[in-house]
C-alpha cells in the first residue's frame, strides 16, 4: 500500500501547482473579464488552503497520531475551501451579483464547526488533538454541518444553472449549454465529495486512499477547467451578454407592467408581434445561421423583450427551441422536395451550423435520421 506520507507530499505538490497556476493568470480586461478575475481570486483562496492543510498533515504527522487529529485538520481546511470554490462558480453564473446571504451561510457554518471542534475538550486535562470520544462525536457533527453547507450551495448553483440554461436557450439559435457544463460537472463532483465526507474521512487504509484520489480529481478538474475558461473569451462574453439581456428584459417588462393601459397594449402588441414574426418567417429570416434573439428582434423591428414575451405563448416557449422547430420543419420540406440534396446542403439551407448538428437535432426531435425520413416518404 502507498505510504500516507507519499500521498500527502503528492497532494502538496499538486494543489500547490494548481494554486500557482491560478495566481499567475494574466488579469482579463472588460466587464466579462472583471467578473472572471473576481471568481479567480475566490478560486485561489479556496485552493490555497489545500496545500497548507496537506503540509501540516505531512510535517506534524496528524494521521500517525490517530484518525481524529487528522480529521479535525481536514475539516478546518476543506470546509472553507469548498465554500470559496462554490462562491467562485456562483459568482461566474451571477456575473458578480453575489448576495449577503451567499457569504453568510458559509461563514456561519464554518464558525459553528470551529466552535464545535474547539469546544470538544474544554476541560478534563485533554488537549484539542487528544483522541477522545467527545472529539470523535464533535467531528461527526462538524462533518454533517459541512455536508449541509455544501448541500445549500449545490441547491443555489443548480438553481442558477437552470436559470442560465433557459436564458441561453432564449438567446442563441442553437444549444449553448457547453458554456456552463464544466461548472455543472464541478458542482456535482464537489457535492458528491461532501456527501460522503461524514463517513469517509474517518476511514483508513485503501478506502481513504481512493477517496483522497477522488478529491484530487475533483479539485483538479474544477481548477483546470476554470483556468481554460479564462482563455475562452467567447464563453465569457456570451455569459455576460446573456446575463445583461435578462436584466434588461426584466427592467423593460417591469416598466411596461407598471403602465395603466398595459393590458390593452399587450393585446395590441400580440397582434403586432405575430404579424411581424409571420413576415420574418416568410422572408426566410429563420434560415440564417448564427442569429440571436436580439438580431431576430432587430430584423422584425420589435423590442427584444416583447419578442421574448411572445415566445412564451408558443409551444416551445424559448427562442432556440422555437427556431429549431421552424428549421426542422423546413428541413422536412426540403428532404421531400429535393431527395437529391445531401445533408450538408440541407443543413446550410436551413441555418444549421454543421451537418453533424443538423443530423443530431433532426434525430432528437423526429426520432429518425434524415435518411430514414426520406425513405418513409
Amino acid at each position: 500500500m502507498i505510504p500516507i506520507e507519499h500521498i500527502q507530499f503528492a497532494a502538496i505538490t499538486l494543489t500547490g501547482f494548481l494554486t500557482l497556476m491560478l495566481v499567475f493568470i494574466l488579469p482579463l480586461n472588460g466587464e466579462a473579464g472583471q467578473v472572471y478575475n473576481r471568481s479567480r481570486w475566490f478560486m485561489v483562496a479556496g485552493t490555497a488552503l489545500l496545500p497548507v492543510q496537506f503540509l501540516l498533515q505531512y510535517t506534524l504527522h496528524f494521521r500517525q497520531m490517530g484518525v481524529e487529529p487528522a480529521v479535525l485538520v481536514n475539516l478546518l481546511f476543506f470546509m472553507p475551501s469548498a465554500w470559496l470554490i462554490s462562491l467562485a462558480i456562483l459568482n461566474l453564473l451571477r456575473q458578480s451579483s453575489l448576495r449577503i446571504h451567499d457569504w453568510q451561510v458559509g461563514l456561519c457554518s464554518y464558525l459553528v464547526v470551529v466552535a464545535i471542534l474547539l469546544g470538544a475538550n474544554p476541560t478534563g486535562g485533554h488537549a484539542i488533538l487528544d483522541v477522545t470520544p467527545r472529539l470523535y462525536y464533535a467531528e461527526v457533527v462538524a462533518a454533517v454541518v459541512y455536508a449541509l453547507m455544501q448541500f445549500h450551495y449545490t441547491g443555489q448553483l443548480w438553481h442558477e444553472f437552470r436559470r442560465v440554461r433557459l436564458a441561453l436557450d432564449n438567446y442563441f439559435d442553437r444549444e449553448r449549454h457547453g458554456i456552463i457544463r464544466w461548472m455543472r460537472n464541478s458542482t456535482m463532483l464537489l457535492s458528491l465529495s461532501a456527501v460522503f465526507a461524514p463517513m469517509v474521512i474517518f476511514w483508513s487504509g485503501p478506502l481513504l486512499i481512493v477517496y483522497t484520489l477522488t478529491i484530487f480529481f475533483c479539485i483538479s478538474y474544477t481548477v483546470v477547467n476554470f483556468y481554460g475558461y479564462g482563455f475562452d473569451r467567447h464563453h465569457l462574453n456570451a455569459l455576460q451578454q446573456v446575463e445583461q439581456t435578462m436584466r434588461e428584459d426584466e427592467q423593460q417588462q417591469t416598466a411596461a407592467s407598471g403602465r395603466d393601459d398595459s393590458r390593452e397594449l399587450h393585446e395590441q402588441d400580440l397582434k403586432r408581434i405575430t404579424a411581424a414574426v409571420d413576415r420574418w418567417i416568410e422572408r426566410g429570416g429563420h434560415l440564417h445561421g448564427g442569429i440571436t434573439i436580439q438580431t431576430a428582434a432587430d430584423d422584425m423591428h420589435l423590442p427584444r423583450y416583447l419578442l421574448s414575451a411572445w415566445l412564451k405563448s408558443t409551444r416551445q416557449g424559448l427562442f432556440n427551441p422555437w427556431l429549431t422547430h421552424l428549421r426542422i420543419e423546413e428541413a422536412k420540406r426540403q428532404l421531400t422536395l429535393h431527395p437529391e440534396w445531401n445533408n450538408d446542403t440541407i443543413a446550410e439551407h436551413c441555418g444549421f451550423t454543421s451537418r453533424t448538428y443538423f443530423q443530431t437535432t433532426f434525430k432528437r426531435i423526429t426520432g429518425v435520421t434524415p435518411q430514414e425520413f426520406q425513405t418513409r416518404q
